[in-house]
């Protein structure tokens, strides 16, 4: 048998050339059938089909498990069995294999059928300059009170770098100035911002026939710094999930003692420690 560089000249010189089989023959140096059976028969590989053996194929339990499993998949996680539950199931019924066996069997059958099973989302991709902003409520204490500060928070999916700046409130006026400190802290614009539906730049939310409406203000100062706003499905907070992580990374890492301030601007400098974040 000829090593696969021969076939393959021996296929280029026959579809791509042009050459006779006899030409062929003299080329390469090998017998005027060969030449003939390389070039012009099909190729292709055989298919080795692994039969599988053990007592869960050879015997009945591999159908039983297989049911249960597929009975499963029709219901709530939650409500599914557990691979101890099928293996003491199978016990009740007879059943003298090993608990490993089982999970083998349970392993192998999932692999094979996650194409089958409708998983009900899609995978997510983030590329690079794509950035995700939301804010987040953070307690901190002012005047000897406990009140609320409002952190706004970008988050790069892709590098997995985030910032952020405190405001006192969620209203335009302080989104829009966020937005600006976020820009000069990153030392640029994001090609892409993803928001969900922040009031302070959606008056209408998408519905199904329709896409959502930006406020005025929000194209203005979109159209000045040139990027693109993506805005998420209504209670679709997993669409833009990098930022949402993010706004607990800060919540957990910075305010698990609520800071003592005079005014929000007060905690820029704690802030500042923030940005980038890149571990995952």
């Amino acid at each position: 048998m000829l090593a696969m560089s021969d076939i393959n000249c021996i296929k280029h010189l026959r579809n791509k050339k042009g050459l006779s089989i006899t030409k062929i023959k003299e080329t390469v140096g090998i017998n005027w059938r060969t030449a003939k059976k390389y070039a012009d028969e099909d190729q292709l590989p055989k298919s080795k089909i692994k039969k599988s053996k053990g007592m869960m194929h050879s015997e009945k339990w591999g159908v039983i498990v297989s049911d249960w499993l597929f009975e499963d998949s029709k219901l709530k996680k939650k409500l599914r069995r557990t691979k101890k539950q099928i293996f003491k199931d199978l016990q009740e019924l007879g059943f003298e294999g090993s608990y490993r066996t089982v999970c083998y069997f349970i392993t192998d059958w999932e692999n094979s059928h996650n194409d089958e099973l409708d998983k009900g989302h899609e995978r997510l991709e983030h590329p690079p300059s794509e950035a995700q902003v939301d804010f987040g409520v953070m307690e901190v204490v002012k005047d000897g009170e406990f009140v609320d500060t409002h952190v706004l928070v970008m988050s790069y999916p892709y590098s997995n770098a985030g910032f952020a700046v405190p405001l006192p409130s969620e209203n335009q006026e302080c989104f829009l100035q966020g937005l600006k400190h976020l820009f000069k802290q990153a030392g640029g614009v994001p090609r892409k911002i993803r928001i969900d539906n922040l009031t302070p730049a959606v008056k209408k939310v998408r519905s199904k026939t329709e896409e959502a409406q930006l406020t005025d203000a929000f194209i203005q100062f979109q159209n000045h710094y040139g990027f693109e706003v993506q805005v998420c499905n209504p209670r679709k907070g997993n669409e833009k999930g990098s930022v949402e992580n993010k706004v607990g990374y800060i919540r957990y890492n910075f305010f698990t003692t609520s800071p003592v301030i005079d005014y929000c601007r007060r905690i820029e400098p704690l802030m500042r420690n923030f940005e980038p974040v890149n571990a995952k």
